[in-house]
């Protein structure tokens, strides 16, 4: 039992100094939630085809790695987290051009 236990409070330990050691990214990852909502909303509407849908979910994974490599080392700068910000602004056009191009499913 007190192997079971001691597991358990190493496992929460580590837990909370990985936890501890990421900054967390509020912001961008709502824009992401959102914008990867977006992109299967279109695709279930028919606005987006198959393939475009395909497009945009790798430019919303370009944007994780971003987001990873920023958070490797623990602390997101102002110039990583301009960088991210620009390229979901890019992302969310291609969106929106992407939906309403006429293009049907």
């Amino acid at each position: 039992m007190k192997l079971i236990a001691s597991v358990a409070t190493a496992l929460v330990v580590g837990l909370s100094a990985i936890a501890a050691s990421a900054q967390p990214t509020p912001n961008i990852d709502k824009t992401q939630a959102n914008q990867n909502a977006r992109i299967a909303q279109g695709q279930a509407t028919g606005q987006l085809s198959n393939r475009e849908a395909a497009r945009l979910k790798a430019g919303q994974a370009k944007v994780d790695g971003m987001k990873a490599a920023a958070k490797a080392d623990g602390k997101v700068t102002r110039a990583e987290r301009q960088a991210i910000k620009r390229e979901q602004a890019k992302q969310s056009r291609r969106i929106a051009r992407q939906k309403h191009d006429g293009n049907r499913k």
